[in-house]
């Protein structure tokens, strides 16, 4: 059921089953592109790269042809690529090995078994795009900033209302602000129900003074692995 489309691959190839395995790369390409861009954000270069990247890897595999010493060239020329790439997030990284599957499958001719691999992955990663798989309703990561006097004794000071509204608090750093007159206390906070921001930020206001308080989302790196 799944034969190559190129059935003399160690002299020349069909030119016939070259092309169609070319076709298929495309259209391939931009059904990731496609769903890549489902409720994601992504730049118009991401993408277009996404689509060419199958056409790309099938020459590049139909160039081995079953040549040690080209393979090993080539692979030599991806690591140099490799680390002068841009890391990526967990999506970008599963779109490019996507479309370089479909590249290396089309490119050894099997373009029936690219196509309905392609379609699967696409109807299941679809699915998980658009319904609420993974998603986290009621709790949130939060950066909290909080203000207080020098002269307050800031160690358990907060706790009971940690307590209440979140399940993890940590401080993660202490600084002097305003010539050393107050503290900036910085804590990291796993909240049970973001509804209950203002609720906090007003019992955090009732123990430092009403002085400067920031609550906000965690500045981390998108989508890492």
């Amino acid at each position: 059921m799944f034969d190559s489309l190129l059935t003399d691959t160690t002299s020349s190839m069909d030119i016939k089953g070259v092309f169609l395995c070319m076709a298929v790369s495309m259209l391939l390409g931009i059904l990731v592109a496609s769903i890549h861009m489902v409720r994601n954000v992504y730049s118009k270069n991401f993408v277009v790269t996404l689509a060419v990247l199958p056409i790309l890897v099938q020459s590049v595999i139909m160039l081995v042809n079953g040549n040690l010493g080209t393979g090993v060239a080539i692979l030599g020329a991806f690591s140099l690529i490799r680390f002068r790439s841009v890391p990526g997030g967990a999506r970008d990284i599963s779109s490019v090995f996507w479309s370089m599957g479909i590249g290396l499958a089309t490119g050894m001719g099997y373009a029936l078994y690219s196509i309905i691999f392609s379609l699967v992955v696409a109807v299941f990663l679809y699915g998980l795009y658009t319904l609420p798989f993974g998603n986290r309703q009621s709790i949130a990561e939060r950066e909290l900033k909080i203000t207080i006097p020098e002269d307050l004794d800031y160690p358990g000071l907060f706790d009971d209302i940690f307590v209440q509204y979140t399940y993890t608090n940590q401080l993660q750093s202490v600084r002097t602000t305003t010539m050393g007159s107050l503290y900036e206390l910085r804590y990291t906070l796993l909240l049970k129900n973001v509804q209950d921001e203002k609720e906090i930020i007003d019992a955090i206001r009732v123990r430092n003074g009403n002085l400067p308080v920031v609550l906000g989302k965690l500045a981390t790196n998108r989508d890492e692995l």
